[in-house]
């Protein structure tokens, strides 16, 4: 890879889609003040690109091989703090965003945003701002001004990370194998995140967490629609 100019600020793109990453990449390299260094389609090399391009931003998907986002997140920012980490995901940000703030990103966008709120939310993350939607923004800054109690909590956040990206896959139809090939785990360790979210939600068996799971997906779709 040739020199970057150093005028440039410098962005590490993790993401499992080829295409996307591709996408992003040409859409960045075009701004006269930005320029993708390197990217990634799994957390492990990842880290270790990261550690050795020490990039100015990273930005990174919820769902990787192997890994979550969110668990890439709370690697890259257990190693050094000061890499600014921005999500650029198709997940929903009502479910996603506050968790990624926790891990330590500093940012959400959603994939169907314009190409121009993504270009927004890298610069605002390379200053040292935050970025998320205004109806997002508004609901994190109230649940922190006022306490859990002024915003009832969702049952969906009972759930872990990992927990919470399995009901995602069951909720679109997706089968446990599939689910198991996409993870990059084994059969019974899925089947052992569904019973475990069977428990948390208070559900009564497997078909019942898919059939939460479908209901949740299809009403999510609708209030992104709306």
């Amino acid at each position: 890879m040739s020199k970057l100019p150093l005028d440039k600020s410098r962005i590490f793109l993790v993401d499992d889609h080829t295409m996307f990453r591709e996408g992003l990449r040409q859409l960045i390299d075009r701004e006269p003040d930005l320029a993708v260094c390197g990217d990634a389609a799994e957390a492990e090399t990842a880290l270790q690109e990261i550690r050795k391009l020490k990039p100015d931003l990273i930005v990174v998907d919820i769902t990787l091989g192997g890994t979550s986002g969110i668990d890439l997140i709370k690697a890259i920012k257990s190693e050094n703090d000061d890499f600014p980490v921005l999500v650029v995901s198709m997940h929903d940000e009502s479910l996603y965003a506050e968790r990624a703030l926790w891990a330590g990103a500093m940012g959400y966008v959603m994939k169907q945003e314009p190409a121009k709120t993504v270009k927004t939310a890298i610069r605002k993350v390379l200053g040292g701002d935050m970025h998320l939607s205004e109806k997002m923004a508004s609901s994190v800054i109230t649940k922190f001004m006022h306490g859990s109690d002024e915003v009832p909590p969702s049952p969906l956040e009972k759930l872990s990370d990992r927990e919470l990206e399995v009901f995602q896959m069951l909720g679109v139809g997706k089968g446990v194998r599939q689910i198991a090939e996409e993870m990059n785990v084994t059969i019974p360790t899925v089947n052992s995140f569904r019973n475990r979210i069977k428990e948390k939600l208070q559900l009564k068996s497997s078909t019942e967490v898919m059939l939460h799971a479908i209901h949740w997906s299809r009403e999510g779709a609708s209030q992104t629609k709306n």
